[in-house]
């Protein structure tokens, strides 16, 4: 791969800087082997997604690399944490150019105790990957596990019920809109740049978000997710302006539309503490703010 490093020294360096983190007691068989081995547990059903993350487009090449793999493994898990699922183990697939001063075996190094990071403070095992020459990306599976029949999906919302979220919004997106995302040391980062290159999870309100539902995680904006849920329910909702909840530094137009939260959106028809409501579902198709209807515009992936 250029530079003096084959790919067997780069998985070696990654092994080493993932640590702790590539094991674990459900992992019998994990990194060295031609796939992993894993123990399930019965009672329960897996859960699994996939994100890949490109350089540029989903994070800056330029920021530290310990911030890349923390932030790249932290926004996957979150749809576990959407769907109330716990998470077990993931696996990461690096597409690297050709190794330099700019992309290096070192910054590969910190790319992987970013994901180590990740993964101690939510309890996963990063037990395999793959490695492969290109533009520069990184694509994680999550697999995770939920008792059995009670994963949260978009499509068991009620009207009547009332939505909450499980944090504050569009810190993320201020920081992006305000090019504040660099430079960036991993640190000593600001509020925003904190909101953006950590994200968190939310698997401390798995015990609100089993009791919703129906759930969704905050990744394209509040408007365009929360119209997700709404079209597999058959819905319409009603938000209150003053009630969502906004970041540092963020605007409204940052909290509805902006993105890269990952708070956990979800509707239920009881109180719960970890969330703060910010409307209700409707019988009425649709999304209004304060009675007015309102754009449901987000992030597009393939927009012109």
């Amino acid at each position: 791969m250029g530079n003096g490093v084959n790919e067997f020294g780069l998985i070696e360096g990654i092994t080493q800087a993932l640590g702790a983190s590539a094991t674990a007691p459900w992992i019998q068989v994990g990194i060295g082997d031609d796939a992993a081995v894993l123990q399930m547990r019965a009672g329960f059903d897996a859960v699994a997604s996939i994100d890949t993350l490109v350089a540029d487009v989903h994070f800056p090449k330029s920021a530290p690399a310990e911030l890349i793999g923390y932030r790249a493994l932290m926004v996957s898990l979150s749809d576990l944490a959407a769907m109330a699922a716990l998470p077990r183990y993931a696996l990461v697939a690096l597409t690297l150019p050709e190794l330099g001063d700019e992309i290096s075996a070192r910054w590969v190094q910190q790319l992987a105790q970013g994901i180590a990071m990740a993964a101690k403070e939510t309890n996963v095992a990063v037990c395999g990957g793959n490695l492969s020459r290109g533009a520069l990306s990184i694509s994680v599976s999550v697999h995770g596990e939920v008792e059995q029949g009670q994963a949260k999906l978009r499509s068991s919302g009620k009207p009547g019920e009332r939505l909450f979220v499980t944090g504050a919004l569009g810190s993320a997106a201020a920081c992006l809109r305000q090019q504040q995302h660099l430079p960036a040391v991993a640190d000593a980062l600001s509020d925003m740049q904190r909101a953006y290159y950590r994200p968190q999870a939310r698997f401390d309100c798995r015990s609100d978000i089993k009791a919703a539902s129906c759930a969704i995680d905050i990744s394209d904006g509040l408007l365009q997710d929360l119209n997700h849920v709404l079209q597999a329910s058959g819905c319409g909702a009603d938000l209150q302006a003053d009630a969502i909840p906004l970041g540092i530094g963020a605007t409204l137009e940052d909290a509805l539309h902006g993105g890269d939260d990952y708070q956990i959106l979800f509707a239920s028809a009881e109180h719960v503490a970890a969330g703060l409501c910010i409307g209700e579902l409707s019988s009425a198709p649709g999304i209004r703010l304060d009675g007015k209807d309102i754009e449901t515009r987000g992030y597009q992936h393939f927009s012109s």
